[in-house]
Protein backbone atom coordinates (compact mmCIF):
# COMPACT_ATOMS: atom_id res chain seq x y z
CA UNK A 1 0.00 0.00 0.00
CA UNK A 2 1.02 3.58 -0.36
CA UNK A 3 2.14 5.45 3.08
CA UNK A 4 3.42 8.65 4.15
CA UNK A 5 6.06 7.44 6.54
CA UNK A 6 9.25 8.63 8.23
CA UNK A 7 12.67 6.68 8.77
CA UNK A 8 14.19 8.94 11.40
CA UNK A 9 12.78 12.04 13.51
CA UNK A 10 12.73 15.72 12.43
CA UNK A 11 11.63 18.28 10.93
CA UNK A 12 8.44 17.89 8.37
CA UNK A 13 11.23 17.15 5.30
CA UNK A 14 11.69 13.57 6.78
CA UNK A 15 8.75 12.75 5.53
CA UNK A 16 8.20 10.32 2.19
CA UNK A 17 5.50 8.54 0.33
CA UNK A 18 6.39 5.00 -0.54
CA UNK A 19 5.16 1.54 -0.51
CA UNK A 20 4.66 -0.07 2.78
CA UNK A 21 3.06 -3.66 4.18
CA UNK A 22 -0.45 -3.52 5.04
CA UNK A 23 -1.84 -3.84 8.27
CA UNK A 24 -4.84 -6.23 9.05
CA UNK A 25 -7.98 -5.95 11.61
CA UNK A 26 -7.16 -7.77 14.79
CA UNK A 27 -9.41 -8.86 17.59
CA UNK A 28 -11.91 -5.43 18.37
CA UNK A 29 -10.31 -3.92 15.51
CA UNK A 30 -11.84 -3.01 11.69
CA UNK A 31 -9.54 -1.67 8.93
CA UNK A 32 -10.74 1.21 6.69
CA UNK A 33 -9.75 2.28 3.03
CA UNK A 34 -8.74 5.65 4.37
CA UNK A 35 -10.60 8.77 2.08
CA UNK A 36 -8.80 11.22 4.50
CA UNK A 37 -6.56 11.52 7.85
CA UNK A 38 -6.12 15.11 9.59
CA UNK A 39 -2.50 16.36 11.24
CA UNK A 40 -3.15 17.13 14.74
CA UNK A 41 -0.60 18.58 17.04
CA UNK A 42 0.56 15.28 18.38
CA UNK A 43 1.18 13.85 15.16
CA UNK A 44 3.91 16.88 14.70
CA UNK A 45 5.21 16.40 18.11
CA UNK A 46 5.82 12.35 17.94
CA UNK A 47 7.42 12.78 13.92
CA UNK A 48 9.57 15.41 15.37
CA UNK A 49 11.09 12.74 18.22
CA UNK A 50 9.71 14.80 20.96
CA UNK A 51 8.27 11.98 22.88
CA UNK A 52 10.12 8.94 21.83
CA UNK A 53 11.36 8.34 25.47
CA UNK A 54 7.82 8.31 26.39
CA UNK A 55 6.24 6.67 23.33
CA UNK A 56 9.19 5.03 21.19
CA UNK A 57 8.19 4.37 17.36
CA UNK A 58 9.04 1.24 15.48
CA UNK A 59 10.51 3.16 12.31
CA UNK A 60 10.01 3.96 9.65
CA UNK A 61 6.41 4.92 11.19
CA UNK A 62 3.75 6.03 9.70
CA UNK A 63 1.95 9.12 10.60
CA UNK A 64 -1.28 9.93 11.72
CA UNK A 65 -3.91 9.20 14.83
CA UNK A 66 -7.55 9.32 13.06
CA UNK A 67 -8.81 8.68 9.54
CA UNK A 68 -12.08 8.30 7.95
CA UNK A 69 -12.72 5.77 5.04
CA UNK A 70 -14.82 2.43 4.09
CA UNK A 71 -14.84 -0.69 6.48
CA UNK A 72 -12.94 -3.58 4.28
CA UNK A 73 -12.15 -5.84 6.96
CA UNK A 74 -13.23 -6.72 10.15
CA UNK A 75 -11.47 -8.01 13.39
CA UNK A 76 -12.50 -10.59 15.52
CA UNK A 77 -14.93 -10.00 18.13
CA UNK A 78 -16.51 -6.74 16.15
CA UNK A 79 -20.39 -6.83 15.08
CA UNK A 80 -21.32 -2.76 15.37
CA UNK A 81 -20.20 -2.50 11.72
CA UNK A 82 -19.96 -4.31 8.62
CA UNK A 83 -17.58 -4.15 5.87
CA UNK A 84 -18.72 -1.50 3.35
CA UNK A 85 -19.89 1.39 6.31
CA UNK A 86 -18.35 4.60 6.05
CA UNK A 87 -16.57 5.38 9.61
CA UNK A 88 -14.31 7.58 11.21
CA UNK A 89 -12.38 7.59 14.31
CA UNK A 90 -9.02 6.99 15.66
CA UNK A 91 -6.15 4.05 15.22
CA UNK A 92 -2.86 3.91 17.55
CA UNK A 93 -0.29 6.03 18.52
CA UNK A 94 0.95 7.02 14.76
CA UNK A 95 -0.32 4.73 11.83
CA UNK A 96 -2.90 6.34 9.71
CA UNK A 97 -1.60 8.54 6.99
CA UNK A 98 -1.73 5.50 4.45
CA UNK A 99 -4.04 3.50 1.94
CA UNK A 100 -5.50 1.77 4.76
CA UNK A 101 -5.47 1.77 8.31
CA UNK A 102 -6.63 0.08 11.76
CA UNK A 103 -8.72 1.82 13.91
CA UNK A 104 -9.84 0.40 17.57
CA UNK A 105 -12.48 3.02 18.05
CA UNK A 106 -15.09 4.13 15.77
CA UNK A 107 -18.65 5.81 14.36
CA UNK A 108 -20.68 5.82 11.66
CA UNK A 109 -19.88 9.47 9.56
CA UNK A 110 -23.38 11.43 10.31
CA UNK A 111 -25.14 12.72 6.99
CA UNK A 112 -23.89 16.27 6.61
CA UNK A 113 -20.05 16.07 6.98
CA UNK A 114 -17.81 16.64 4.11
CA UNK A 115 -15.13 13.61 3.76
CA UNK A 116 -12.63 16.17 5.11
CA UNK A 117 -14.46 17.38 7.81
CA UNK A 118 -15.09 13.64 9.18
CA UNK A 119 -10.98 13.22 8.89
CA UNK A 120 -11.05 16.76 11.34
CA UNK A 121 -13.15 14.86 13.96
CA UNK A 122 -12.06 12.15 15.48
CA UNK A 123 -9.11 13.36 17.44
CA UNK A 124 -10.24 16.82 18.40
CA UNK A 125 -14.11 15.10 19.43
CA UNK A 126 -12.70 12.86 22.01
CA UNK A 127 -10.44 14.96 23.14
CA UNK A 128 -13.55 17.77 24.04
CA UNK A 129 -15.68 15.13 25.07
CA UNK A 130 -13.53 13.95 27.24
CA UNK A 131 -13.27 17.49 29.19
CA UNK A 132 -17.06 17.62 29.29
CA UNK A 133 -16.84 14.52 30.80
CA UNK A 134 -14.36 15.75 33.11
CA UNK A 135 -16.34 19.09 34.17
CA UNK A 136 -19.96 17.22 34.13
CA UNK A 137 -23.22 18.93 34.19
CA UNK A 138 -22.66 22.56 32.56
CA UNK A 139 -26.45 23.49 31.77
CA UNK A 140 -26.82 26.85 32.96
CA UNK A 141 -22.99 27.23 33.45
CA UNK A 142 -20.96 29.79 31.86
CA UNK A 143 -17.64 28.12 30.25
CA UNK A 144 -14.11 29.59 29.42
CA UNK A 145 -12.68 28.25 26.85
CA UNK A 146 -8.66 29.30 25.86
CA UNK A 147 -8.02 28.80 22.15
CA UNK A 148 -12.20 28.18 21.26
CA UNK A 149 -11.00 28.45 17.41
CA UNK A 150 -8.93 25.44 17.40
CA UNK A 151 -10.41 22.23 16.54
CA UNK A 152 -10.32 20.61 19.88
CA UNK A 153 -11.91 24.34 21.88
CA UNK A 154 -14.52 24.69 19.21
CA UNK A 155 -15.64 21.20 19.71
CA UNK A 156 -15.82 21.51 23.14
CA UNK A 157 -17.88 24.74 22.76
CA UNK A 158 -20.33 22.75 20.50
CA UNK A 159 -20.36 20.15 23.17
CA UNK A 160 -20.86 22.75 26.01
CA UNK A 161 -23.82 24.81 24.23
CA UNK A 162 -25.72 21.52 23.26
CA UNK A 163 -25.76 21.00 26.91
CA UNK A 164 -27.06 24.07 27.43
CA UNK A 165 -23.77 26.43 28.61
CA UNK A 166 -23.03 29.99 27.66
CA UNK A 167 -19.50 29.92 26.16
CA UNK A 168 -17.04 32.62 26.15
CA UNK A 169 -13.89 31.57 23.54
CA UNK A 170 -10.73 33.90 23.19
CA UNK A 171 -9.18 33.66 19.94
CA UNK A 172 -7.76 36.27 17.09
CA UNK A 173 -9.84 39.11 15.73
CA UNK A 174 -9.76 37.79 12.78
CA UNK A 175 -11.42 34.75 14.26
CA UNK A 176 -14.19 36.42 15.94
CA UNK A 177 -16.84 35.75 13.13
CA UNK A 178 -16.27 32.86 13.32
CA UNK A 179 -16.94 32.25 16.84
CA UNK A 180 -19.48 34.24 17.17
CA UNK A 181 -21.50 31.79 14.22
CA UNK A 182 -20.99 29.28 17.01
CA UNK A 183 -22.86 30.80 19.37
CA UNK A 184 -19.32 31.78 21.14
CA UNK A 185 -19.38 35.67 23.01
CA UNK A 186 -15.57 36.13 21.99
CA UNK A 187 -13.11 37.93 23.32
CA UNK A 188 -9.03 37.74 22.70
CA UNK A 189 -5.95 36.54 24.45
CA UNK A 190 -3.47 38.00 26.48
CA UNK A 191 -3.39 40.23 29.33
CA UNK A 192 -6.15 41.84 30.44
CA UNK A 193 -8.15 38.72 30.18
CA UNK A 194 -9.94 38.14 33.75
CA UNK A 195 -11.48 42.23 33.20
CA UNK A 196 -12.54 41.51 29.13
CA UNK A 197 -14.14 37.91 31.02
CA UNK A 198 -15.68 39.96 33.97
CA UNK A 199 -17.59 42.63 31.18
CA UNK A 200 -18.64 39.57 29.07
CA UNK A 201 -19.51 37.56 32.34
CA UNK A 202 -20.54 39.86 35.30
CA UNK A 203 -21.72 36.59 37.21
CA UNK A 204 -18.68 34.89 36.96
CA UNK A 205 -16.88 31.43 35.31
CA UNK A 206 -18.06 28.33 35.84
CA UNK A 207 -15.45 26.39 34.29
CA UNK A 208 -12.58 26.75 31.56
CA UNK A 209 -11.17 24.89 29.41
CA UNK A 210 -6.88 25.76 28.31
CA UNK A 211 -6.97 24.44 24.57
CA UNK A 212 -4.29 27.02 23.22
CA UNK A 213 -0.49 27.01 23.57
CA UNK A 214 -0.67 29.67 25.65
CA UNK A 215 1.01 30.06 29.25
CA UNK A 216 -2.53 31.26 30.93
CA UNK A 217 -3.31 28.42 32.57
CA UNK A 218 -2.68 30.41 35.90
CA UNK A 219 -4.82 33.50 34.92
CA UNK A 220 -8.01 30.85 34.20
CA UNK A 221 -7.69 28.66 38.12
CA UNK A 222 -7.57 33.11 38.68
CA UNK A 223 -10.91 33.79 37.22
CA UNK A 224 -12.92 30.42 38.12
CA UNK A 225 -11.38 30.12 41.53
CA UNK A 226 -11.76 26.15 42.00
CA UNK A 227 -8.93 23.49 40.56
CA UNK A 228 -11.43 20.51 39.94
CA UNK A 229 -13.30 23.58 37.24
CA UNK A 230 -10.58 24.11 35.40
CA UNK A 231 -9.09 21.68 33.12
CA UNK A 232 -5.99 21.64 30.60
CA UNK A 233 -5.53 19.55 26.99
CA UNK A 234 -2.04 21.49 26.21
CA UNK A 235 0.29 21.73 29.62
CA UNK A 236 1.31 19.05 31.49
CA UNK A 237 4.11 21.27 33.72
CA UNK A 238 1.08 23.36 34.37
CA UNK A 239 -1.27 21.35 35.66
CA UNK A 240 1.11 19.62 38.06
CA UNK A 241 2.47 22.82 39.79
CA UNK A 242 -1.27 24.14 39.53
CA UNK A 243 -3.04 20.90 40.87
CA UNK A 244 -5.28 20.98 38.07
CA UNK A 245 -6.93 18.43 35.73
CA UNK A 246 -4.80 17.28 32.35
CA UNK A 247 -7.39 15.76 29.79
CA UNK A 248 -5.70 13.15 27.01
CA UNK A 249 -7.96 11.93 24.06
CA UNK A 250 -8.67 8.21 24.61
CA UNK A 251 -9.65 5.66 22.00
CA UNK A 252 -13.50 5.03 22.94
CA UNK A 253 -16.24 4.70 20.46
CA UNK A 254 -18.79 6.18 22.97
CA UNK A 255 -17.13 9.55 22.73
CA UNK A 256 -16.74 9.27 18.79
CA UNK A 257 -20.47 8.44 18.66
CA UNK A 258 -21.19 11.33 20.72
CA UNK A 259 -19.94 13.83 18.62
CA UNK A 260 -21.57 12.05 15.49
CA UNK A 261 -24.82 12.35 17.11
CA UNK A 262 -24.20 15.67 18.07
CA UNK A 263 -23.10 16.11 14.12
CA UNK A 264 -26.75 14.72 12.80
CA UNK A 265 -28.55 17.69 14.79
CA UNK A 266 -26.02 20.27 13.13
CA UNK A 267 -25.06 20.71 16.93
CA UNK A 268 -21.30 19.74 16.12
CA UNK A 269 -19.25 20.68 12.76
CA UNK A 270 -15.60 20.12 12.54
CA UNK A 271 -13.53 22.94 11.09
CA UNK A 272 -11.35 21.96 8.86
CA UNK A 273 -8.71 24.98 7.35
CA UNK A 274 -6.43 23.45 4.54
CA UNK A 275 -7.18 20.39 2.13
CA UNK A 276 -3.92 18.87 0.64
CA UNK A 277 -3.21 15.68 -0.73
CA UNK A 278 -0.89 13.05 0.16
CA UNK A 279 1.33 13.74 -1.93
CA UNK A 280 1.86 17.56 0.08
CA UNK A 281 2.72 15.73 3.23
CA UNK A 282 5.65 17.72 3.96
CA UNK A 283 3.35 20.86 3.51
CA UNK A 284 1.07 19.63 5.18
CA UNK A 285 2.57 18.99 8.34
CA UNK A 286 4.82 21.94 7.92
CA UNK A 287 0.89 24.01 7.87
CA UNK A 288 0.14 22.30 11.25
CA UNK A 289 3.63 22.94 12.65
CA UNK A 290 2.80 27.15 12.15
CA UNK A 291 -0.63 26.70 13.53
CA UNK A 292 -2.29 27.45 10.86
CA UNK A 293 -5.60 25.72 11.52
CA UNK A 294 -7.12 22.38 10.78
CA UNK A 295 -5.05 20.30 8.08
CA UNK A 296 -6.63 17.39 6.27
CA UNK A 297 -4.93 15.33 3.68
CA UNK A 298 -7.14 13.93 1.28
CA UNK A 299 -6.73 9.78 -0.20
CA UNK A 300 -6.87 9.75 -3.89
Amino acid sequence: MRAARFHAYGPPDVLVIEDAPEPHASEGSIRIKVHATSVNPIDVIVRAGHLDQFLPLTLPAIPGRDAVGVVDELGPGVTDTQVGDVVFGLGGVSDTTAEFAILTAWSPVPEGWSTAQAAAAGLASVTAAGVIEALGDLSGRTFLIEGASGAVGSAAAAFALAAGATVIGTGRESNHPYLESLGILPTTYGPGLAERVAVLAPGGVDAALHAAPSDSLPDLLSIVGDTSRVVTVIDDQGAAQLGIRKVDARNDSALLRYAAALGREGLYTPRVNHELSLRDIIEAHSLAENGVGKVVIMQP
